[in-house]
């Protein structure tokens, strides 16, 4: 009987603290998931953008063709690594860094600070 009189439940400022972590992990997956829904849709309104200049140019009449001309290969592949690859493997990054703060959240990976 003693000894289980000794043992001490948790004290509630753990209990505050671990509370507080996931409260901010689970801020932390909100923001990073609005961050790639913001990049997903940029994405798609260059796709747009770009689609709805290459039906307009398709449109045109062959001498309006010549004399408009078109963007040389280059510049539209640099246009696709600016507006398209690039933010792409940053919502890679983001869903990896989510990945990681949800393992955070299930115990499989111990809570680092200096992580977050």
């Amino acid at each position: 009987m003693q000894e289980s009189a000794n043992i001490a439940p948790p004290n509630a400022s753990s209990r505050r603290k671990n509370a507080e972590v996931y409260s901010f992990l689970e801020s932390l997956i909100e923001k990073r998931q609005q961050e790639i829904a913001e990049i997903e849709q940029m994405v798609e309104r260059y796709e747009r953008r770009i689609r709805k200049e290459e039906q307009a140019y398709r449109s045109m009449s062959p001498i309006r063709r010549i004399l408009a001309g078109k963007k040389p290969d280059h510049h539209v592949a640099v246009e696709y690594i600016h507006y398209v690859k690039k933010p792409m493997e940053k919502a890679k990054l983001l869903r990896d860094e989510i990945a990681r703060y949800r393992e955070m959240l299930e115990g499989k990976v111990p809570v680092d600070i200096s992580d977050l």
